[in-house]
């Protein structure tokens, strides 16, 4: 397969892009999402425009190396207003561009439309391969769905993609998380990068309210390590506590947030981030697409500051989580973290029990010498 990561000359810069359209909203999803404002496509698209040429001229926006359009369903708006984005970004040589799709969203007229405007990157929401796992996951899309979408982001020549899977939903045995890594890995042209997160218990959501489906956490531990074990045996490296990838199939826009890189959020709760400094725009996308006609200062709904203290603890606490890991130094000699991270070549770097309990060995962080 093609490399993903090509070599670039302009510093690491990103964009975020978010799309707030949904069909249907999740039952353990929190996003900044709605179902009900499809009226409004047209007028934020257009407000994104907008918001971009105002960064890039009154801000000085450099050309980013990547782009990700995130949500919310990005494949719920309709491709050419998706294209009308992307196409009002600088993007420098080589730019990586991700959208994330529906498997049920996915045809070959969008993904041409996508492939012909300077997408490289499609990430698929599957979850599970299993029925009943995505009836409790409050999932409208079924198996068929992921193994054609699948074969259509294949077949329209994008050689690095991703799959997004979500372990311990309600209903869900290890039989068929060991069922749904095993669809993924055995598809035609399988994925070259697989993430895999531990469902999270948000609050005020549909899951949130039903304690019956509450995962466990032992159980979400076992069906961890199944996904390093079976991943790793196929060829994937551990890239992040979620994500494993072929080699040179690494997503450079995540790396960007793992290496505490600047970025630009454009759209309704974007957030962005230069140089220590943090700021995320409005929520609603009504009101977005408002005070973008507007012009007002208020579409910046708040922001903070990191001093330098703040900013180192940061950089390695997101370096912690990654297979790079920290200098040694960063963490102390304690009997407590044995078996949690590995040392070696001057480096501390996660174990696998050690990325089940990363919020407990980040804590180590601030009492290091080394920070």
């Amino acid at each position: 397969m093609t490399a993903a990561r090509e070599p670039t000359e302009a510093a690491p810069f990103g964009v975020y892009v978010h799309v707030p359209f949904c069909r249907h909203r999740c039952d353990y999803c929190a996003f900044a999402t709605y179902t009900d404002r499809d009226h409004l496509m047209e007028a934020y698209a257009s407000a994104c425009v907008t918001e971009i040429a105002r960064a890039t001229e009154r801000d000085g926006m450099a050309a980013a190396t990547s782009v990700f359009f995130g949500g919310g369903t990005p494949s719920r708006l309709p491709a050419d207003l998706l294209v009308s984005v992307l196409d009002a970004i600088p993007r420098a040589p080589g730019a990586e561009v991700t959208v994330e799709c529906n498997p049920e969203d996915v045809t070959d007229e969008r993904l041409a439309t996508y492939r012909a405007a300077g997408v490289t990157r499609i990430s698929l929401g599957v979850q599970s391969t299993v029925d009943h796992v995505l009836v409790g996951l409050g999932r409208r899309h079924g198996p068929d769905h992921v193994t054609a979408a699948g074969a259509m982001v294949a077949g329209a020549g994008f050689t690095s993609w991703n799959m997004d899977l979500i372990l311990g939903g309600a209903g869900e045995r290890d039989e068929d998380w060991e069922r749904s890594l095993s669809d993924v890995l055995h598809l035609a042209s399988p994925p070259p990068h697989i993430s895999a997160y531990a469902l999270t218990v948000e609050p005020g959501t549909p899951l949130d309210r039903t304690p019956d489906r509450h995962p466990d956490d032992d159980v979400q531990a076992g069906r961890y390590e199944t996904a390093d074990r079976v991943l790793s045996a196929a060829g994937y490296g551990w890239e992040e506590i979620s994500n494993w990838a072929l080699p040179g199939h690494e997503c450079r826009h995540n790396r960007l947030y793992w290496d505490q890189g600047d970025y630009r959020g454009i759209g309704s709760a974007a957030h962005s981030h230069q140089a220590g400094r943090r700021w995320w725009n409005v929520r609603t996308p009504d009101r977005y697409v408002a005070l973008v006609a507007e012009d007002s200062a208020a579409l910046m709904a708040g922001e903070e500051l990191l001093d330098a203290d703040q900013r180192r603890f940061e950089s390695l606490s997101l370096a912690l989580r990654t297979s790079e890991g920290v200098p040694d130094g960063a963490l102390p000699e304690d009997p407590d973290l044995d078996g949690l991270v590995d040392r070696s070549g001057g480096r501390a770097v996660l174990t696998v029990r050690g990325r089940l309990l990363a919020n407990a060995v980040t804590a180590y962080l601030r009492g290091s010498d080394d920070r």
